[in-house]
């Protein structure tokens, strides 16, 4: 099957031999790049989201020293994968790259719709899952979210479609805790589980190669709220579904200035029964840690940041957005995803390629008494 690879991944950084030493990084079986790019857009009602293209941005990505694509099916109606596709078939033809050096990553969960919005969006549901039996109507939550085994193979599916690829390298789970709250803990993690085993199946027909959970707050609230996921049990899981080889080996979640709880929030527990971080607790269950939103979809820059910020960072001569990402991928996660349409803020955002990572101590002198913001 045609997906990233350790020698491909390899090959590619080998490009870049004037980024700083630690720009990438290995998990043991792929080499990432320390900031990815991200294909989701705000508000997708808008009609911007009809005239823009992330192709030109995704293809000076690549060739910046960016091979970390991320993606949804979901994002603008399908139209994010597709745009992916466009930008990749037109570096593969040309020779630029080649599909195992290029780490592609997407999400099963809400349901995309199609472009351009249907008129009758209950309508597309009916006809394109519940009339063909994807999934019934109780296991659709709020009209957006499913986790049913044949409609997540369905995702998956037409994702490889869109992504016109055999392969994802990694396949995530969407924001499963937006059905808590709906559903009870219990039928949550029956959920899970077999939206697990599905994974797994895809695993052993080539069409992924590994799989996670991408969730927003869900792994960092406190362990008695409602949309709270016990990493500990999500393993468990997985590894009563596929066994000492399962494929669960990514966690997504944000991690930024305003929310660094990945890093200092201890509210995950692991096999030794005490609670550490997600990011400890990611390592010591041997899954790989990919944060997103380093920029909190520009939230950040309501106002500019205190220059101690630059200064630990050790971005004096640049600029808040460059701190903040210097800040998101110096934490311990593998990789960083930001969102970029326009080419000109993905050529900003590589100069940090040649900057090395921001010293453990800055990064928890500026952390001290944060992570409960």
């Amino acid at each position: 099957m045609l997906c990233a690879t350790k020698e491909g991944t390899f090959s590619y950084l080998k490009k870049f031999g004037n980024y700083s030493k630690d720009f990438y990084r290995f998990n043991g079986e792929l080499f990432f790049p320390s900031l990815g790019i991200g294909t989701y857009k705000a508000e997708p009602y808008k009609e911007d989201n009809y005239i823009i293209n992330y192709a030109e941005a995704i293809k000076i990505a690549l060739r910046r020293g960016i091979n970390m694509i991320d993606t949804a099916i979901n994002y603008r109606y399908q139209m994010s994968e597709r745009e992916i596709a466009e930008a990749l078939n037109e570096m593969f033809q040309e020779g630029e790259i080649k599909r195992e050096e290029v780490i592609i990553a997407s999400k099963a969960g809400f349901i995309p719709l199609d472009f351009p919005f249907p008129e009758n969006p209950y309508g597309w549901i009916q006809e394109n899952i519940l009339n063909v039996e994807l999934a019934t109507k109780d296991e659709i939550v709020i009209d957006q979210h499913c986790m049913a085994p044949e409609y997540l193979r369905w995702s998956c599916e037409q994702s490889l479609r869109n992504l016109e690829l055999e392969t994802i390298d990694i396949f995530y789970l969407h924001n499963p805790e937006t059905q808590l709250g709906y559903v009870d803990q219990e039928t949550f993690y029956v959920r899970i589980e077999a939206a697990f085993k599905m994974f797994e199946e895809l695993r052993g027909e080539g069409k992924i190669v590994s799989y996670g959970i991408a969730a927003w707050n869900g792994f960092l609230y406190e362990a008695d709220h409602t949309e709270y996921i016990a990493l500990s049990k999500v393993v468990e899981i997985a590894r009563r579904v596929g066994g000492k080889d399962h494929g669960f080996k990514y966690i997504q979640s944000p991690f930024n200035l305003a929310k660094p709880h990945a890093y200092g929030y201890a509210n995950q527990q692991t096999e030794d029964g005490m609670f550490y971080p997600l990011m400890h607790a990611c390592a010591s269950y041997g899954i790989t840690y990919i944060g997103s939103s380093p920029l909190l979809q520009k939230n950040l820059f309501k106002r500019a940041f205190a220059p101690e910020v630059a200064e630990l960072m050790n971005t004096n001569e640049l600029s808040d957005i460059a701190s903040a990402l210097q800040f998101a991928r110096s934490a311990g996660g593998i990789c960083a995803v930001f969102g970029a349409v326009d080419p000109a803020h993905v050529i900003d955002n590589a100069v940090l390629c040649y900057l090395p990572e921001a010293s453990a101590k800055s990064v928890n002198t500026l952390m001290k008494g944060a992570y409960a913001v």
